[in-house]
């Protein structure tokens, strides 16, 4: 790496430990933001005004888009322009208006990312009513949980979703009053709504309520609260992150000067796939941002198999991902190639490893190999729709060889990004055409500020030679707090300052490095959260066991364990059960031992109504206890995860390999 080539500037210094609080890493921010944070375009303070300024500009520009069923086929896509849906926006507003609800009001949305999401979300933001997203990913109880403590009045949802709202009364129906279907409502749900006390409409129906009437909008304030995101985070209840005007302003204009910066600014002409969650911050932030320079936004079918396909249909130039569904186009490439031949290859390594090459040395993906992507690479661009110039990576890290291998094979560029609810997502994006970035999640967006804080328990030091430590986030875009939480607030806003509770390694460039979490929590690949000690809680007590480990990471979308079985029980289930093999430490590596135990520790997950990503999938059954003499427990006894890790890596690898096999055999 050139040493010339640094990406951060370092804007205060750092502070040595005092008084029992830890020390300081320097604070540092972007070389792109050498002459200050880039500001808002001028007039936009609110979300409203992103559309409303993008609707003046942009009338006639295709906005939302929705593949036409004919006879249960997908035909091509359906465009709303700004102009109609800004027209629509107005009738929904106005019905809001006429039922009574008004600013402060929060209005729940459920269902799959559609027109009338964003229809239902820019009402909400015309009248200062909050948008509060409700998804059932966050487990049983969660909409209720939601619906109750965020007080929603009123809630759009999918056809479909509508039993599941129903479900949540007579609980919910101490706030929600009022239910809107995207579609329609069946006679049959109209009698159930009225005996729970709801009001229901169809969409269309509800149009109509505020025909003739006409609303003055509030005026908006950035301070203004516009969505209260609930996010699974830790342990406990799901937590309501408030997120305000200046947060989504702040982030649209950081992205935008962001692609400036490294000359892929976003356009009119942008076409961006809508598939991950509107529920979650990610997806939210991007759109607003097509939004704000009037490109199109068409929406998948609702069927993570029929992607590919919508992908083909839309040809989208933006393209946002999980790792899950970047290791599946990975996997799917990775399978053709397997059964392609030996010729198609060897002709297809030998292009790859040139590119490879030519990238490394710092050519871009662009001038790399032209020959090799319009003969080799080009199918793969064509399976993304021909179009797509930016992949983005963001909610769990992306393995490095699945980013190299798209950086090469996508023909475009491969971005991979790290944020959080609370910090209204992007916080590090990597560079495109920077292969040195490649395992990390980039240096900081031109907007915040960022600092490491040591964490001695953990041996990270935020001084270091490699400074490591806890990544602290400073600036607009951060969170307002949590709803009606202000201890859980206060316990990570210090100061102006946001722990993310992730440890970070600052890279010689001043990209970042996501090396460790703070607390025994971590997200799979799917990115849910894993508070694994209440999950240890829960299958400790299953008799059968003394002791339990319970591991995952974030490139793995399921949990394993490693055992420590009792003795006693184990002895006498292989009595009871004739298997044979004598001693203790014979019958922990049999087959049918480990499944007994695996299935008292599935019976004991679903009887406490575990989530299915909480469920152990795989065990290992250790005959020895963990203790402190192999530095696997503390003095009191607590678990050293590191070095569980570590002693325990070759099993660990093992169970992962022989889960997934017995997956791929069993489907």
């Amino acid at each position: 790496m050139t040493p010339e080539k640094r990406f951060i500037y370092e804007v205060e210094a750092a502070k040595e430990a005092t008084d029992g609080k830890p020390s300081i890493g320097p604070v540092y921010r972007s070389t792109l933001a050498k002459d200050g944070f880039p500001d808002p375009i001028d007039g936009i303070v609110s979300c409203w005004d992103i559309f409303r300024t993008a609707v003046e500009k942009y009338p006639n520009n295709r906005m939302l888009g929705q593949r036409e069923i004919v006879n249960e086929k997908a035909g091509k896509y359906e465009w709303k322009t700004y102009k109609e849906v800004y027209d629509i926006v107005i009738k929904i507003g106005n019905s809001l208006r006429s039922c009574g609800f008004e600013e402060g009001g929060k209005c729940g949305i459920y269902g799959a990312n559609c027109p009338e999401w964003i229809i239902s979300m820019e009402a909400c933001n015309a009248h200062g009513l909050y948008c509060v997203p409700l998804y059932d990913t966050l487990g049983a109880g969660a909409v209720e949980f939601i619906i109750s403590h965020a007080e929603v009045a009123i809630a759009f949802a999918e056809e479909k979703k509508i039993p599941e709202l129903f479900k949540t009364c007579p609980n919910s129906t101490k706030y929600m009053k009022t239910v809107v279907s995207f579609g329609g409502v069946k006679p049959e749900q109209k009698e159930e709504a009225e005996k729970l006390g709801l009001v229901i409409h169809a969409w269309d129906e509800f149009l109509k309520l505020g025909e003739g009437k006409q609303y003055d909008l509030p005026v908006k304030k950035k301070s203004d609260i516009c969505t209260i995101m609930y996010t699974s985070g830790t342990t406990g209840d799901p937590k309501g992150v408030l997120i305000s005007n200046e947060s989504i302003v702040t982030i649209t204009s950081g992205v935008m000067h962001f692609l400036q910066s490294v000359n892929e600014s976003l356009t009119e002409k942008d076409v961006y796939i809508s598939y991950l969650p509107l529920a979650h911050v990610f997806d939210l932030a991007i759109e607003e941002c097509i939004i704000q320079v009037g490109g199109s936004i068409g929406f998948w079918r609702g069927d993570v198999k029929l992607l590919i396909e919508d992908l083909g249909e839309l040809r989208p130039s933006i393209f946002c991902a999980v790792p899950r569904v970047l290791e599946r186009v990975y996997t799917g490439l990775q399978q053709k190639l397997s059964v392609g031949g030996f010729f198609k290859k060897k002709v297809f390594n030998v292009a790859f490893s040139y590119k490879f090459g030519n990238m490394k040395k710092g050519q871009s993906h662009v001038a790399a190999a032209p020959f090799c992507d319009k003969l080799v690479f080009n199918k793969v661009k064509q399976g993304l729709g021909g179009n797509v110039r930016i992949i983005l990576s963001g909610a769990a890290p992306l393995a490095s060889h699945i980013e190299s291998f798209l950086r090469v094979v996508a023909c475009c560029h491969v971005l991979q990004g790290y944020g959080l609810t609370e910090s209204c997502a992007g916080t590090f994006v990597t560079f495109p055409d920077d292969l040195d970035m490649l395992g990390t999640v980039g240096p900081p967006v031109p907007n915040v500020d960022i600092r490491l804080e040591s964490v001695p328990d953990m041996e990270y030091d935020a001084l270091g030679s490699t400074p490591r430590g806890e990544i602290c986030i400073r600036g607009k875009t951060l969170f307002s707090g949590y709803h009606k939480r202000e201890d859980l607030t206060k316990e990570v806003l210090i100061d102006g300052w946001f722990h993310t509770g992730d440890v970070g390694e600052w890279q010689p460039d001043g990209s970042m490095k996501i090396i460790d979490r703070k607390k025994n929590i971590f997200k799979l690949a799917q990115g849910e959260y894993v508070a694994v000690e209440s999950l240890e809680n829960v299958y400790g007590q299953v008799e059968a066991i003394d002791s339990v480990w319970v591991y995952g990471n974030s490139f793995e979308s399921f949990l394993i364990a490693v055992v420590n079985p009792t003795k006693q029980t184990l002895e006498r289930w292989a009595v009871e059960n004739e298997v044979e093999g004598g001693d203790f430490n014979s019958i922990c590596q049999n087959a049918k031992a480990k499944a007994f135990i695996l299935g008292e520790l599935v019976k004991a997950g679903r009887e406490r109504k575990l989530k299915g990503f909480e469920i152990i999938r795989a065990v290992h059954l250790e005959p020895v206890a963990f203790d402190i003499e192999r530095d696997l427990l503390t003095p009191t006894y607590k678990k050293k995860r590191p070095q569980l890790l570590k002693y325990y890596q070759n099993v660990i690898d093992e169970m992962y390999k022989a889960a997934k096999e017995g997956q791929g055999s069993g489907q």
